[in-house]
């Protein structure tokens, strides 16, 4: 299935860019970078439960939020995109970084 993970991270704090790069890391362990706080991730279902409860674990709930999308097996008919960037098709299209 297709998650598409947003967050937003408090700087108001200290430790505000610590939490953004540990996110942001989760984040890049399952999935595609596909704008600055966004994520496109292919997950089974035993690895959104692992993905959730480390994205839980590392934002604060008080002062960060972080947004879950479903877009589910069928997702190919459900996104669109436009503009600036390379789609990429996360199913089949491997990314070397």
């Amino acid at each position: 299935m297709l998650v598409l993970v947003s967050y937003d991270v408090s700087f108001e704090e200290p430790d505000g860019k610590r939490r953004l790069r540990r996110i942001a890391k989760i984040c890049e362990n399952f999935g595609q970078r596909v704008q600055y706080s966004v994520f496109e991730c292919v997950v089974e279902p035993a690895q959104w439960v692992q993905l959730r409860h480390r994205l839980l674990d590392a934002y604060d709930e008080d002062r960060d939020s972080l947004r879950f999308y479903f877009l589910g097996k069928n997702w190919q008919r459900r996104v669109e995109q436009h503009g600036a960037g390379t789609t990429y098709d996360p199913e089949t299209d491997t990314l070397i970084l």
